[in-house]
């Protein structure tokens, strides 16, 4: 069994006294001699013999007891100071420990410093990049969009005038590329400028139902299961339907056209502190390195069919909003892309309340 610490303090001392009695011993026996030697034979009887003894013996005992005090005193002096020492060395120890910890602190503290360093540089690039292209579309749109109405009004004057078959063809042709360019012309305006938002009390639930009625017989979502799940407690929000209904046009497009038949797209909407809006399909997905650029204008996959601008737009009109648009993907089981709105647009007039004089305080 382990010795406690009365023992390893008591065994010390009784080892001392042991040794210091020994010496009391033998300087008994020196005096003794010595007496002997130095006293004259005829002295020598009992009670002169008993007199020179005990105060020799007494003067041996002292100065035993008092070396072995002495040893003892330096005995207590050691054990002090090396209770002194290690309490000395535990409390270095733990100064090393908190040093360790606060340097261990100080890495992740400077990580965690670097990775918000570098997500707040990549969002100004981004922000200096969406800037840039908003004057690059406001200059180019002004710059093309008269002239192209120009000859889209021709196109379509000389597609009148003209009975020939293949001659209306190709007229038709050069119609629908006008189109599509005063279309994408139209989308870059939207991006970089969005009109100011008209606010009115919308019904998400409602606003789905309509969008969903209206794209329902398109042929693109006829072998398509369409799904609602809303929640019974959603409560109107402060917004514009029309941007909002673009946006959900625009999602269930991107939606249907990477389902294939047989698949199924569901739109969930509830609320926590804000509302969310989520629309998830079970088509192809996105892979992991084309997901990060899907918010990018222009960026599309849809070669020779999309002009990149779908998302864009709608996640313009989201931050418009205040809110924010998240895209989850899986390749090969689907894609969930997630809106979230705040329920009332602080400090903003909508329409009802415009006419009325009130304004909407969150």
């Amino acid at each position: 069994m382990p010795e406690n610490g009365t023992d390893r303090e008591t065994r010390p001392d009784a080892r001392v006294r042991l040794e210091m009695l020994g010496i009391a011993a033998v300087l008994a026996v020196i005096v003794l001699g010595v007496f002997y030697l130095l006293v004259p034979p005829d002295w020598v009887d009992i009670p002169h013999l008993f007199l020179w003894t005990i105060p020799s013996l007494a003067i041996a005992a002292g100065v035993a007891l008092a070396a072995a005090q002495h040893k003892l005193e330096k005995g207590r002096q050691a054990q002090a100071e090396i209770a002194h020492l290690r309490e000395l060395v535990g409390c270095r120890e733990h100064e090393r420990d908190l040093a360790q910890e606060e340097l261990v602190n100080r890495i992740h503290s400077e990580r965690n410093l670097a990775r918000e360093k570098m997500q707040f540089e990549a969002q100004l690039a981004a922000y200096e990049k969406y800037a840039a292209m908003a004057q690059l579309a406001l200059g180019a749109a002004h710059e093309i969009n008269n002239p192209l109405l120009g000859i889209l009004s021709h196109l379509e004057l000389e597609w009148k005038a003209t009975s020939d078959p293949e001659k209306r063809e190709e007229i038709e042709q050069c119609i629908a590329g006008t189109k599509r360019i005063s279309s994408t012309i139209r989308g870059l305006i939207n991006y970089a400028r969005p009109g100011p938002l008209q606010l009115t009390k919308i019904h998400v639930g409602r606003l789905v139902d309509d969008t969903l009625s209206f794209l329902r017989h398109q042929p693109m979502f006829r072998a398509i299961k369409l799904e609602t799940r809303m929640a019974h407690d959603l409560p109107a929000i402060t917004a514009d339907g029309n941007q909002l209904s673009q946006i959900l046009m625009n999602l269930l497009l991107n939606a249907a056209e990477a389902t294939s038949e047989g698949g199924s797209i569901t739109i969930d909407a509830h609320k926590l502190k804000f509302t969310e809006i989520a629309v998830a399909d079970t088509g192809c997905g996105i892979p992991a390195d084309i997901l990060p650029h899907v918010l990018e204008p222009f960026f599309t996959t849809k070669r020779g069919k999309g002009t990149g601008l779908g998302l864009s737009i709608s996640h313009a009109y989201v931050r418009s909003h205040g809110g924010d648009i998240r895209v989850e993907s899986i390749p090969g089981r689907g894609t969930t892309v997630h809106i979230v709105l705040p329920i009332r647009q602080e400090g903003k007039v909508t329409r009802e309340e415009e006419e009325s004089g009130d304004l909407v305080i969150g």
